[in-house]
């Protein structure tokens, strides 16, 4: 596990390649569930996001944190991008910085 250094660009699908270490993402609110926060990844996986900042729903959030699971983070810094988010780009820049991770590690 290596929750040190940069963190990796992650959609929903790459998530489970990267379990203990550090991403970055961005999720749309779903809902709220006791302290979890449910989000939709740009590739439309289901992501819970634990100690996240309180977003209102629809609105689109970049997670900084630890992966969990392939199907959780838990947030370090998280920002609130309002319902105004490109994601099907931002979706092809974590394809990208997948194929050429040099670039982005």
């Amino acid at each position: 596990m290596d929750a040190s250094g940069r963190p990796a660009f992650a959609n929903g699908e790459m998530l489970k390649t990267l379990v203990g270490r550090r991403v970055r993402t961005v999720v749309q609110v779903q809902r709220h569930e006791g302290g979890l926060l449910v989000g939709q990844s740009t590739d439309g996986h289901q992501l819970t996001i634990r100690g996240a900042m309180d977003v209102p729903v629809s609105h689109f959030m970049e997670v900084f944190g630890t992966a969990e699971s392939d199907k959780s983070i838990y947030a370090e810094v998280c920002t609130d991008f309002g319902n105004d988010f490109d994601a099907e780009s931002f979706n092809g820049l974590c394809k990208f910085a997948n194929k050429v991770k040099e670039l982005f590690l």
